[in-house]
């Protein structure tokens, strides 16, 4: 007896399938695990911020956790940081969250990639590895990194894991001291035959530092990085031609946040996104169950307590403003980010939804928009 015909999908179809048959059942299928804040670089850039006096979760606590969002339908698993490598039972973590069936990626600076790690990965195949570039030359990497040597050893890194063929994507983040040598990073991702992805939005740090905003490029630095990007202007005016129109909402939190997407930080502590700090709930002693179905839907629920000029704005889908962002700016989750506002009207200009508003009979004046950020 032949076995019966299975029609072949792409990954991204199943991917796309399986989102959107359970969105409205609420199954955590995305999960982001923070193993740490400790890190062997000092990034100017950096958003994170280790409490000393908070001690990491242990290996059995984060076991019992992956039990629990394994049981609870996650399948898509995120370990980042800080540098998760940093981690001496870093290898024991994975291994059992992969032989559990979940498709993990791992976040990682690559520059502590040793030999033996690396066959290690290829034993235990992840679902993708991301390493960060900060620059394509020793130079400039090493004065984002604060550290001698920290460049090789990432080149190092990552010829480990091509050589033994595991699933390498390449990012960077860009800011005032690497951005001219953002063609160079992407030159040697494709020489490498490697995705390669950039965000030029950097946020202030967890503790409310806005140290790392002093290295943001402009806004209108941003906005021709995505002209001049093939991959990005193309994504832009895809979603330009799909959304337009204003979507204010009296909701908090109108993000996909919560809705099948979870973030635990190394203490133990389910978030509802990294960004957002002042809300945690301890999973030391209760059960991730618990969080995901009573303390982030109350997390959801939160109302808006005013107006600000996001209700009437026409190009609001262009933008990424967010609760989290507003907290880590201007310690309100209600105030309106500046930055975000300009690069989201510059955007709407650049990439057509202007001029489908114009087209529709909507009234729009870019300038006027942006000088009231």
């Amino acid at each position: 007896m032949g076995r019966p015909d299975i029609p072949q999908v792409t990954y991204s179809s199943f991917s796309e399938d399986i989102h959107e048959r359970i969105t409205e059942e609420r199954i955590p299928t995305d999960g982001t695990i923070e193993l740490t804040y400790r890190c062997n670089l000092k990034c100017a850039h950096c958003y994170c911020c280790h409490d000393q006096a908070k001690p990491e979760m242990e290996y059995r606590l984060i076991c019992r956790i992956l039990d629990e969002v394994e049981n609870a339908g996650c399948l898509w698993l995120l370990f980042t940081g800080g540098e998760p490598l940093l981690r001496p039972d870093f290898a024991d973590i994975y291994t059992y969250a992969v032989k559990k069936g979940m498709l993990v990626t791992l976040f990682t600076n690559g520059t502590l990639i040793t030999p033996s790690l690396a066959d290690h990965l290829r034993e235990y195949r992840p679902f993708s590895i991301e390493v960060t570039l900060y620059g394509a030359t020793a130079g400039t990497y090493e004065a984002v990194t604060g550290v001698a040597g920290s460049f090789g050893r990432c080149m190092n890194g990552i010829r480990l894991l091509l050589e033994r063929g595991l699933p390498l994507k390449l990012k960077a983040m860009v800011m005032t001291m690497n951005k001219h040598e953002l063609p160079m990073m992407k030159q040697y991702a494709d020489r490498l035959g490697l995705e390669f992805k950039f965000d030029p939005v950097i946020s202030p740090g967890l503790d409310g530092s806005k140290s790392p905003v002093s290295l943001r490029i402009s806004p209108d630095e941003i906005v021709e990085l995505d002209l001049a990007d093939e991959k990005r202007r193309k994504e832009w005016r895809n979603f330009c031609d799909r959304s337009w129109g204003g979507s204010y909402r009296d909701e908090l939190f109108t993000c996909a946040g919560g809705l099948n997407s979870f973030h635990i930080n190394p203490y133990g502590e389910l978030k509802f996104c990294e960004m957002v700090t002042g809300f945690s709930y301890d999973l030391r002693d209760k059960p991730f169950s618990t969080g995901w179905h009573e303390f982030i839907p109350a997390i959801r629920a939160m109302k808006r307590t005013r107006d600000n000029r996001c209700k009437d704005c026409a190009v609001l889908p262009m933008c990424d403003q967010c609760p989290g962002w507003a907290l880590l700016e201007h310690n309100d989750p209600e105030a309106p980010v500046d930055f975000l506002c300009k690069i989201a009207h510059l955007r709407a200009e650049a990439f057509g939804m202007v001029n489908r508003i114009k087209k529709g009979g909507g009234m729009y004046d870019s300038k006027e928009a942006i000088s009231k950020t």
